[in-house]
């Protein structure tokens, strides 16, 4: 599990590019650094249902990013709240 206050990094990756997928992380979100706010639980992987395949329960968590950081024209000091399973999160140093 992913401690809160844990600096990490979406994971830069497109599995679209390599056949039919069903992806829950927003693009614009890919390579970007946040910080994990709260574990919310975990939660049967959406990637894996949407094809009636087994899915493993996979823990999910609020993750919190500078808006500036994502679109210049952000108003500052605003941050934009959102949920990633932990698959696709690294932790920074």
């Amino acid at each position: 599990m992913i401690a809160p206050g844990t600096r990490v990094r979406v994971r830069d990756d497109w599995p679209e590019t390599r056949g039919p997928c069903h992806i829950r992380t927003p693009h614009y979100l890919r390579g970007e650094t946040g910080t994990v706010t709260r574990h919310l639980g975990d939660f049967p992987n959406p990637e894996d249902l949407a094809f009636d395949r087994p899915a493993p329960r996979l823990p999910l968590y609020h993750v919190q990013f500078d808006i500036r950081r994502l679109w210049a024209d952000g108003t500052p000091g605003a941050d934009l709240l959102v949920e990633v399973f932990e698959p696709w999160l690294e932790v920074t140093s």
